[in-house]
């Protein structure tokens, strides 16, 4: 077929990650010179409990996995049976890491060379979008007993490639198997199999170095292809460099859809501060402007924090800033356009007579007394207002849907004035949340995800109003 000796295997296991996660089934066919000589199976009881939606999708459950032997006691079978034989599976480096991984946990070493059925359909279908087993199953009309059984996966898995074998010439049938069996890029430092465990789906991940510390946060609409991207040496540019060379675990979370991700993202980079991220300030320093009219002396520009303020309870504070460098950059543009006194604005320490931008001919003199704090302060609130926070464009609530239809993750996201007043997962959840909802409170990530979000065309298409 494609090699002399062939082991098509398929594991069930209690998750994604074969360093925590462990096997719950293991089904092998060896195939020997084109021939099917052997099939084994077994359940294996993994020491951890199996989480509820894995048994809901795969059928196996704690109490079928109870009696059944442990992978110690099914390692000696098991490495016979994949003696001499190249490794053939679905997401091959996803099995095979998990064998690795376990057979690790006992003292012992484990390679083989490994062939994707994943990259082989790739290869050699490539006007196909799709090559998960269900679409596999579907285009070349595979008998599958039992979906996400593992003889019944491994089973479809021969069929695969007894056709493939049957269809295509030989250097065309080698040519993708180069492909199939070519390992992916990935940091030294990171186990067998991590990588292809990450769903294609949308969500965060988040980078972990040496001593566990945080290195990046990022997120994707795709987090496998993404997180692999950054390996890929024809795509890495220096940071990504330097963050493979420290990447020794990956973690992520799978969201319903973009803005899920989005407002995960911002609460872990604030959370987390990872080494190679821009790192964001505490959103208790978010402030914005208080126009202060009968002051005297000094600026007329008061600083009033806007964390946790309802932005529509009418306050009058003007911008939304993370610091006074950034306040003042704003101001000291405005100031420039529409000749403000840099003083009145604070931009400037306080003192008696013309300020220097007077003297360049860039203020209009108010504190020269060629114009009235007045008409200073006219076109001052004119510009002010164009820093308002922008208008919440509904009266009141709003409810975001997201759902990724192929994880079957769903969310609801209650909206009202540029807060997230919460994010839960069914409609009933929703109707209390939204009956009950917890007051608006400010802030600022929030409110520029939310300005750029509900403006494309996926953000209008998901708002549904109460």
């Amino acid at each position: 077929m494609f090699a002399p000796r062939l082991a098509f295997i398929d594991v069930e296991t209690t998750g994604a990650n074969p360093v925590v996660d462990r096997i719950t089934e293991i089904a092998v066919l060896r195939v020997v010179d084109g021939e099917l000589v052997e099939r084994w199976s077994s359940l294996v009881n993994p020491g951890i409990p199996i989480p509820g939606n894995i048994q809901s999708l795969v059928g196996i459950t704690d109490e079928m996995v109870a009696g059944a032997p442990a992978f110690p006691a099914l390692a000696a079978e098991l490495r016979r049976l994949l003696d001499d034989c190249v490794f053939v599976a679905h997401n091959a480096r996803f099995d095979y890491g998990f064998i690795k991984n376990e057979f690790q946990r006992i003292g012992e070493g484990f390679e083989a060379p490994v062939l994707c059925t994943v990259k082989l359909s790739r290869a050699l279908y490539p006007q196909h979008h799709k090559h998960g087993l269900d679409a596999l199953i579907s285009r070349h009309g595979l008998t599958c007993s039992a979906r996400h059984r593992a003889m019944g996966d491994t089973e479809a898995l021969f069929q695969f490639a007894e056709i493939v074998a049957g269809n295509f010439e030989r250097s065309v049938l080698d040519a993708a198997i180069v492909k199939a069996m070519k390992a992916p890029s990935r940091p030294a430092g990171l186990p067998e199999g991590v990588l292809e465990g990450i769903p294609e789906a949308p969500g965060v991940y988040v980078f972990h170095g040496a001593n566990d510390l945080p290195v990046y946060v990022g997120r994707a609409a795709s987090l496998r292809s993404r997180v692999m991207s950054h390996f890929s040496s024809e795509h890495r540019n220096s940071k990504e460099a330097k963050i493979a060379r420290n990447v020794q675990r990956v973690e992520w979370q799978v969201t319903a859809g973009e803005l899920g991700a989005l407002i995960l993202e911002a609460r872990l980079l604030r959370q987390l501060k990872p080494a190679e991220n821009r790192q964001l300030r505490d959103a208790e320093g978010v402030f914005g402007l208080r126009y202060e009219p009968a002051r005297k002396r000094g600026p007329v520009l008061l600083r009033e924090s806007l964390n946790g303020v309802d932005p529509l309870a009418g306050t009058a504070l003007y911008g939304a800033f993370r610091s006074k460098k950034e306040a003042d950059a704003a101001l000291r543009e405005f100031a420039g356009l529409y000749r403000l006194c840099p003083r009145r604005l604070g931009t400037e320490p306080w003192s008696d007579g013309p300020c220097l931008a007077h003297l360049a001919k860039r203020c209009a003199g108010v504190c020269a007394g060629k114009e009235s704090p007045a008409e200073h302060d006219q076109r001052l609130l004119k510009v002010l207002e164009g820093l308002r926070l922008k208008r919440w464009p509904w009266n009141g609530s709003v409810t975001v849907r997201e759902a990724h239809p192929e994880s079957g993750r769903v969310a609801f996201h209650l909206l009202d004035g540029w807060c997230l007043l919460g994010t839960v997962d069914d409609e009933s959840a929703l109707v209390a949340l939204s009956s009950t909802p917890p007051p608006r409170a400010f802030d600022l990530d929030i409110y520029r995800i939310l300005l750029r979000w509900l403006e494309t065309p996926a953000g209008k298409a998901a708002v549904s109003v109460a």
